[in-house]
């Protein structure tokens, strides 16, 4: 089922890379940008290293990019409520040094699905780029050489039609059906307290895969399994809906649902609290594979 969105404004989002070659470019280019924007009453963010928030010598709110940029998920709820209802200027500049090529790939897809996300937004946001990370830019900003840009729904990453590797040897897995579905809680909950979780991750990865689950009990085949195990210092949990295919939605939990919607929060809720979601249809089943950090 698509979720039914929150509204933002009725205006237009603009999505802007800004590539720079030093700090003086970055000031030539941002600081004329953000006094505009605050001469026009707009609320100003932004976002990014300590060195270059000390040079902007401006009157509007600030974030350290190590601070705002921890968790894509997470961040785009962030934007969103910020942004609703509002006239703003976001110029955020991600932190690319020192992620992991996973968590790299995630951030590029943020930047994609940001331009829906916040569609409708009275809102421009201004991304920078050092010159030597801009490469990453020309996919997901529409104003950034346009006949590059590739709409959220059609961008495809490295791995994203790969299927999933299969389950650790040591997996354990448990079925569920409505009427297992508290038994299945307990099974996730004593798992991930063996690996050594922490008990409010726990408590988090139960919630996500019981909103998975009963998405597929009620949505798919009516029962499913979940299978678990814990590699590179992370839990994995795979839920398998064998009635599952594609789903209707392009981009499963990615925006927020109506906070008035009785639906759409499984995948939501899931990529809010765990560090990583793959979601894979194909043979007649759905597979979701949940990854949380020790």
């Amino acid at each position: 089922m698509h979720p039914e969105w929150a509204p933002l404004a009725a205006e237009s989002f603009r999505h802007v890379a800004v590539p720079y070659a030093s700090d003086e470019g970055f000031l030539r280019l941002i600081v004329p940008q953000v006094a505009r924007a605050l001469s026009e009453g707009r609320q100003v963010l932004v976002i990014t290293d300590a060195a270059k928030l000390a040079l902007l010598d401006v009157a509007a709110e600030s974030r350290l990019s190590s601070e705002w940029y921890r968790h894509p998920h997470r961040t785009l709820a962030a934007f969103h409520e910020y942004m609703r209802g509002r006239r703003t200027l976001v110029v955020g500049e991600l932190p690319w040094a020192g992620w992991s090529e996973r968590e790299t790939t995630e951030w590029i897809r943020y930047e994609s699905i940001i331009n829906v996300a916040m569609a409708g937004a009275d809102a421009t946001m201004l991304c920078p780029y050092a010159t030597e990370s801009a490469g990453k830019a020309w996919q997901t900003h529409p104003s950034v050489l346009n006949e590059r840009y590739v709409e959220p729904y059609a961008l495809v990453l490295d791995g994203d039609l790969a299927p999933l590797t299969e389950p650790h040897s040591s997996a354990t897995t448990a079925s569920f059906s409505t009427r297992t579905l508290k038994s299945l809680r307990r099974a996730v909950k004593e798992f991930a307290a063996r690996a050594g979780m922490d008990r409010q991750l726990v408590a988090s990865l139960v919630l996500s895969v019981s909103e998975i689950a009963a998405n597929s009990i009620e949505h798919g085949a009516g029962h499913g399994t979940v299978t678990m195990w814990s590699e590179a210092g992370e839990v994995v949990c795979e839920i398998v809906d064998p009635g599952g295919g594609p789903l209707d939605d392009p981009l499963p939990g990615y925006i927020p649902p109506e906070p008035e919607s009785l639906r759409g929060y499984g995948l939501w809720i899931s990529r809010q609290l765990c560090d990583h979601v793959s979601v894979r249809a194909g043979g007649g089943a759905l597979r979701v594979r949940l990854h949380m950090k020790l």
